[in-house]
């Protein structure tokens, strides 16, 4: 499998960067995956430029609903006229951040549905992917038995992340649907991709706890993930410097009790807290930078 960068917020190649995530997933098999899209063009920009056919990526996956993540959405959908987008049932509701001038609308643009290219999510769902053949994707809607879900090869998007170990205190600033109640991230969805024995999780932003995620993850396919490729949304945590070591520390022995799985983290962790974890990490966690790819 190659997982390659599209958009990150920091580059060591050179491209142009922006605030958001889009990953470029191809399988051993040939299946190519789309995993975000940033806030803007850039990402097809940056494929063009590591000459990355996007019009033949077999399905894409959005992580959630804010705009960093699913704002390229339209340019995908005029790149690439067939594949299938699987998005939760809640990713298109208004989302809000609050800022010092007060909240500013962060969602997707609504102008994009009803359209029936959109797949809305809610329970675990297994996709099958067909390689090479663009727009043809099945999926399976699963139950929470690893026997129903676990398959050589497959790919999983689940969301339901419950559960409050080391969870971002950066959520604090983030309100939906509506501008007086805060964000639940029941729009957030999971990916993992499954392939031989690696099990691969992707997240977007993990505002539900990159621990609950894995613990989600392991309880649907029985066995816990080989390795993660996730934002963990550490910016803005509001708390000072002695708590936010002290969380960092917490979080980081609980990543560390994965002991067989390798992390690669971007965005919204931020290259400061990357750095304290990496400190703590050492070889277990790397950051993944607009432009590089990691073959697994």
């Amino acid at each position: 499998m190659n997982i390659t960068c599209l958009v990150e917020n920091t580059s060591r190649t050179g491209l142009p960067v922006e605030h958001g995530l889009s990953l470029y997933i191809e399988t051993a098999t040939g299946t190519r995956i789309l995993f975000d899209t940033g806030q803007s063009n850039l990402f097809a920009e940056n494929a063009k430029r590591l000459n990355i056919p996007l019009q033949d990526v077999d399905f894409c996956v959005l992580s959630h609903g804010h705009y960093d993540h699913g704002g390229g959405l339209g340019h995908f959908m005029q790149i690439n006229k067939t594949a299938p987008i699987y998005v939760s049932k809640d990713a298109f509701k208004p989302y809000y951040s609050m800022k010092e001038t007060g909240l500013r609308y962060i969602g997707l643009d609504n102008r994009l549905i009803p359209n029936p290219r959109f797949i809305f999510c809610s329970e675990p769902i297994s996709i099958d992917g067909i390689a090479g053949t663009t727009g043809r994707s099945t999926h399976n809607v699963l139950g929470n038995n690893p026997e129903d879900i676990i398959a050589k090869d497959s790919t999983i998007l689940f969301s339901g992340v419950e559960g409050n170990c080391c969870k971002p205190y950066g959520n604090r600033l983030l309100y939906g649907p509506s501008e007086t109640e805060h964000d639940t991230f029941c729009h957030e969805q999971n990916m993992i991709v499954t392939e031989g024995r690696k099990t691969i999780l992707f997240a977007g932003c993990a505002h539900a706890g990159i621990i609950n995620i894995l613990q989600k993850a392991t309880q649907l396919i029985g066995t816990p993930p080989t390795h993660v490729f996730a934002g963990m949304h550490l910016v803005k945590s509001g708390l000072g410097e002695v708590e936010e070591a002290k969380f960092i520390e917490m979080l980081a022995s609980q990543l560390m009790s994965y002991k067989n799985c390798r992390f690669y983290t971007m965005h919204c962790t931020g290259t400061t807290q990357y750095r304290a974890l990496k400190e703590i990490m050492g070889k277990q966690i790397r950051y993944l930078s607009c432009g590089q790819s990691i073959i697994i």
